[in-house]
């Protein structure tokens, strides 16, 4: 019997998936092929699509820059597949769950395998996944990323080629090995960057492309206009949220402010909270509003820096009403004195010592708030003990959360309208200071 992988704290997970596509290229007419892309218009029929599987807390928008990374090398649209699901629910057959998304992409894109990339929590389901022979015959080649070392690669035979990825800068797992497969030791990647990193990007492609390094391991540009889609749903949770009401503004990039009261563009979500793809232009700031059309549910404003390349994995997370994300932000307020601002790092972690973080020019990139050991990806920022200053105490739900999210105490007055300003690793963004009760939540991305 093979080790089992810890998931970190979850015995099991209820999953809640659907096919995240990017624009719907079709196998036999691929033509998403960069410009000075020497593959042939067949190169999409010569390759497996690729299925990612997230981690503890995370969503499919884990894999957006290694999606386009994989595009930017001659991935067509139809081959590149994020599978979300819920990692704080219990008592699901995961398994089945996985097998029968597979089982999907492969009769949408005529293929015979998949290659299976898990991280973190991601990796236990992947790496279990292939331990009954009817499954793993569906799986080419299977990447484990960020999770437990094991005795022997993938299958109950041992059958499944299997690469794995892991860096001694991983707080969580550490620095892993697997008897049997080819092991890929990154340098000071913490937890998220194992997953998301250039680095990791060329392993995958050489281990899924036969040791042929990739062309570029950049997200490259692909003109004036590129498509952005993407996804709705809860914090956590990862449930999707049918019908909601998606608006993207054009903003001011030195104030986050809107440049017209009418947004460029307004969206309704599908059945599986899905929306887009919309054109909007390159290298420009955007607001996308997310109002998920659930009684009580808070509007949420999402700023990101500008976009470059094609990108299927914009999500845009809502407040659930219970469960441990809904517990932990339960203590929001609802102030119209005050902002609340959440701020996200889509690539890696905060680490003090190695990142420079402030918000409103108060640093936030110290051994008290973002350790090492804490591997802060999230961080919540509001007066919690409503004393209208700035005092980085910690509120005391997000006390017991050891790793990934955190919160502290910061007043961001909501008069006279003003632009926060957030410095992250020489990157700036500026959001405004809207009111949190009637205006909603801010939530800031570095990608």
């Amino acid at each position: 019997m093979k080790k089992s992988i810890p998931f970190f704290g979850i015995a099991s997970f209820l999953v809640l998936f659907s096919l995240t596509f990017n624009t719907g290229c079709k196998k036999d007419d691929c033509d998403h092929h960069p410009p000075g892309d020497t593959l042939t218009s067949q190169r999409c029929d010569t390759l497996h699509p690729v299925i990612f599987c997230h981690g503890f807390l995370a969503s499919g928008d884990t894999w957006a820059n290694q999606v386009m990374r994989f595009s930017a090398n001659g991935y067509c649209d139809n081959l590149l597949y994020a599978f979300d699901w819920n990692t704080l629910a219990q008592g699901a057959d995961n398994n089945a769950l996985l097998d029968a998304f597979i089982d999907t992409v492969l009769a949408r894109t005529g293929a015979l395998q998949v290659d299976l990339v898990g991280h973190s929590a991601g990796g236990g389901l992947g790496y279990g996944y292939c331990e009954n022979p009817a499954r793993a015959a569906k799986v080419a080649h299977y990447v484990h990323i960020g999770s437990s070392s094991q005795s022997s690669v993938a299958g109950s035979a041992d059958e499944v080629p299997t690469l794995n990825i892991s860096s001694a800068g991983d707080e969580v797992a550490g620095a892993t090995t697997i008897t049997g497969a080819t092991n890929v030791e990154l340098a000071n990647q913490d937890h998220y960057q194992v997953a998301t990193s250039a680095e990791a990007f060329e392993a995958m492609y050489k281990f899924f492309n036969g040791g042929q390094a990739p062309a570029t391991t950049a997200t490259t540009a692909q003109g004036a206009e590129i498509k952005v889609s993407g996804k709705a749903l809860t914090l956590g949770e990862n449930s999707p949220h049918a019908n909601a009401t998606v608006k993207i503004f054009e903003v001011d990039p030195a104030t986050g402010a809107r440049l017209s009261a009418s947004p460029n563009w307004t969206l309704t979500t599908n059945a599986e909270g899905l929306w887009g793809p919309q054109t909007i232009t390159a290298n420009t700031k955007y607001e996308f509003e997310i109002v998920s059309g659930v009684a009580n549910d808070r509007v949420i404003h999402y700023y990101r820096e500008g976009f470059i390349h094609n990108n299927p994995l914009v999500y845009l997370r809502t407040i659930p009403a219970s469960g441990l994300a809904g517990t932990l932000l339960s203590g929001l307020p609802k102030d119209d004195g005050q902002s609340v601002l959440a701020l996200f790092t889509a690539s890696q972690a905060t680490v003090a010592g190695r990142d420079s973080l402030y918000v409103n020019n108060v640093e936030l990139s110290t051994a008290a708030i973002t350790p090492a050991a804490k591997t802060v990806i999230a961080m919540f920022l509001y007066d919690d003990n409503n004393n209208q200053q700035t005092d980085l105490s910690q509120p005391f739900l997000f006390s017991i959360v050891s790793q990934f999210l955190t919160a502290r105490d910061m007043f961001f007055s909501t008069s006279p309208a003003s632009a926060i300003p957030l410095r992250f690793n020489g990157r700036t963004l500026h959001v405004p200071n809207l009111k949190s009760n009637s205006e909603g939540v801010i939530v800031a991305v570095f990608d």
